[in-house]
């Protein structure tokens, strides 16, 4: 479900459809068509509003200075994490101590966990504002067909299109993006994305923010459950100006040990089911499920 991640929760749909016989002759071979890419969009927006195919998985977030584990479980009220392991070592007694206390802290003032589910609403909101630019905001060309973790894959790369005026700085970031998008050809899915920004880009005329040119994201989904399909790997590494304060983004985060959770378990019952069973703290390889 792509519209789960922070956005990038930011993804690129394809699809691919073939035409022909059970064994066609090459000249019946239809070439994938980009025009198909608001089909694609379509499936995406409804992956995004899912709420029916709650997960528990683990959540590891990486970068130079730190790694950090945690276990999620999807609720009706928003997601609940617990930490288990910082650098992959387990917590030791203080910080145990200080996790417990953290979930004690959200059965007790429920406006901590409201606040996280608005959060994501946002969140949500944001890659729904992107996946409905797609179309429009990019040009597409067939790249030829490629392998990938899970089979065959069509690829398509994709730059700019001069004529798309962003409407909002969400979707600001399009318009100075290239890259290649991997598809799955049997269930029109992505299975890599990769983009490079080739301009700064100026958030409010420069005063919010701007990121720098060279900055670059990777995207990889898997499908974690018949048909369910979500990103197991996100890398990003931009820099760039956040109003007066220059940043540096290097990040990598991965998903793993997807299982799935009741239709509409609360995040009450979450927290407690994270209080009773720690999850297993090993280090899972990216995409596994």
């Amino acid at each position: 479900m792509i519209g789960r991640i922070r956005l990038p929760d930011a993804l690129l749909l394809l699809p691919l459809i073939l035409a022909g016989a059970a064994n066609p002759s090459p000249a019946q071979v239809s070439t994938p068509d980009v025009s198909l890419v608001k089909r694609a969009v379509a499936n995406e927006l409804s992956g995004a509003r899912d709420t029916q195919h709650p997960m528990r998985y683990q959540l590891r977030k990486s970068s130079p200075r730190l790694s950090t584990t945690k276990d999620i479980l999807e609720t009706k009220d928003g997601a609940v994490a617990r930490l288990v392991a910082i650098d992959d070592r387990p917590l030791g007694p203080d910080d145990e101590q200080k996790e417990q206390a953290r979930l004690s802290g959200l059965l007790t003032d429920p406006s901590k966990q409201r606040h996280r589910k608005q959060a994501e609403d946002d969140d949500t909101g944001r890659v729904i504002k992107v996946l409905r630019a797609l179309p429009d905001a990019f040009i597409y060309q067939y790249a030829g067909p490629g392998a990938g973790s899970s089979g065959k894959v069509e690829r398509f790369t994709f730059k700019p299109n001069p004529d798309f005026q962003a409407p909002d700085l969400e979707t600001l970031v399009l318009t100075q993006m290239t890259g290649e998008i991997w598809i799955d050809p049997a269930q029109q899915r992505v299975v890599r994305l990769e983009g490079h920004l080739q301009q700064d880009v100026e958030f409010g005329w420069g005063i919010l923010g701007r990121l720098n040119k060279g900055g670059w994201i990777v995207i990889e989904q898997s499908e974690i459950a018949s048909r369910q399909w979500r990103i197991v790997r996100f890398q990003m590494v931009m820099s760039g100006r956040v109003v007066f304060k220059t940043k540096s983004f290097d990040t990598l985060e991965e998903e793993s040990r997807f299982s799935p959770l009741p239709v509409g378990l609360g995040y009450v019952q979450a927290v407690q089911m994270l209080q009773r069973s720690p999850a297993n703290t090993a280090k899972s390889p990216p995409g596994s499920h």
